[in-house]
């Protein structure tokens, strides 16, 4: 299948320095790897989102069963969260 995709100057300058470093034979390729790794980026975003719907579904159940998480523990958690991500 071929497929004609049109870049913005600054992003066809950035694949043609890949290509240029030797280490894609082609735009083609520099393209494809980019895909994969948009495909891995979703699939982990996907990952996470999954994860935080069981945990949200952990935290409700146990609401629901009396055995809340006081909140200043909640607000601990979100502040190590965030400082693992770089925020």
């Amino acid at each position: 299948m071929t497929m004609n995709v049109s870049l913005t100057p600054e992003l066809e300058a950035f694949v043609n320095n890949k290509v240029k470093t030797g280490l894609y034979n082609s735009a083609s390729e520099v393209v494809r790897e980019s895909l994969r790794l948009l495909r891995r980026q979703d699939e982990l975003e996907k990952l996470q989102l999954n994860e935080l719907k069981r945990e949200i579904k952990s935290s409700i159940n146990q609401i629901e069963a009396g055995e809340g998480i006081p909140i200043a523990a909640v607000r601990e958690r979100i502040k190590q969260r965030r400082a693992k991500k770089g925020r």
